[in-house]
């Protein structure tokens, strides 16, 4: 298919799970803020769950199906989504055709960044291994830049059996919580002893705002002063990915997927991989607060999310093996599809009605 950019939207840009492997040579990670919102939308449309999408921040854009057929989905935040000017659910594959007009407008209730995830995947060359937009120096996606009025998004081949997963829909139960009002769990360290039991305490015990200085790089809140034992500066080393730093001010950093690849402040914790996502759905001025959970909890969380994907891709092949009855057209001959499963092998069938 090829889309037709009318509108742009806020921040839209091509996002895959990110340039990992990189970081030790100086290059930042990049990917989805939301990875797990974006392989649900891929499974919705029949691709691979790590394949690019285009994520959506606050606003999204306005585009047209200037060529070809395919399924879309968006998942994500919550957010108004039309197709024609008809109201389209969420979480859900729906097939688009020429002529169609996509607009996702404002959020409505819970989060700021959706992920409207195409039949073929984003047709952008990789680099380093993904598509991924990295905007601070101008790498992957197109051109290294977000969206602007004039684009043209192409994708790339279906996958075997996409229209089988055509109307297909994500379970409520597998849909990531994202709440404004969780508490994010994070594991303390690796810098924690940098900090008096006070810091600590405060760090546990307070509510924080979000800045208007947050962005991919990384969430700036404000609150309480967390307390060093004696400086917030150590010799420069890697930034994990949801790590919490502290510099000399004391108000904590949480650094997200564009964060640089090393830094010389203390890190008092590292968010647990799925609530960086829950914090990365929030805006500025909404309140963030933190509570401490062991490594092997944190662990067993991020689990949890994968074992949901697992889940997710287990209906996707059920529901691909449904019994399809096309709807006909009066004018049209009978057009039947089943999946059959003889000895053990299972065959994609199509019999069509002669005269």
């Amino acid at each position: 298919m090829i889309f037709e950019v009318s509108t742009p939207g806020l921040l839209t840009t091509v996002q895959d799970l990110g340039r990992w492997g990189y970081q030790g040579k100086g290059m930042p990670v990049a990917g989805a803020m939301d990875p797990q919102a974006l392989k649900i939308g891929n499974i919705l449309v029949g691709n691979d769950p790590q394949e690019a999408a285009l994520e959506i921040t606050v606003m999204g854009p306005t585009l047209t199906v200037a060529e070809g057929e395919g399924l879309i989905a968006l998942t994500g935040a919550e957010i108004e989504f039309t197709i024609n000017e008809i109201e389209a659910p969420l979480w859900q594959s729906i097939k688009v055709t020429a002529g169609d007009v996509i607009s996702v407008t404002s959020p409505k209730e819970k989060g700021c960044r959706s992920y409207l995830c195409i039949s073929g995947g984003i047709d952008v060359p990789l680099i380093m291994g993904s598509k991924s937009t990295y905007l601070r120096a101008n790498v992957g996606g197109l051109e290294g830049r977000a969206l602007k009025a004039g684009d043209e998004i192409s994708t790339g081949p279906l996958k075997p059996l996409t229209w089988l997963a055509a109307d297909f829909i994500c379970p409520e139960y597998l849909r990531p919580e994202r709440g404004p009002d969780l508490p994010l769990r994070v594991v303390l360290g690796p810098q924690d002893d940098a900090f008096t039991e006070k810091g600590i305490k405060t760090f546990l015990e307070s509510e924080y705002k979000i800045t208007n200085e947050a962005d991919r790089m990384g969430y700036r809140l404000e609150g309480e002063t967390i307390e060093h034992k004696s400086g917030a500066d150590i010799i420069s080393d890697a930034i994990p990915l949801g790590a919490v730093q502290v510099p000399g001010h004391g108000r904590p950093i949480c650094m997200l997927a564009d964060r640089q690849t090393t830094g010389g402040y203390t890190k008092i914790a590292v968010l647990c991989t799925p609530d960086i996502a829950t914090l990365a759905q929030r805006i500025p001025g909404q309140s963030v607060s933190f509570k401490a959970i062991s490594l092997e909890e944190s662990i067993a969380a991020t689990r949890a999310e994968r074992e949901q994907i697992k889940e997710l891709l287990k209906l996707r092949a059920s529901y691909r093996s449904r019994r399809v009855f096309p709807k006909k057209e009066p004018k049209d001959k009978g057009i039947y599809h089943w999946m059959l499963k003889i000895d053990g092998k299972t065959y994609d069938v199509t019999v069509e009605e002669l005269e």
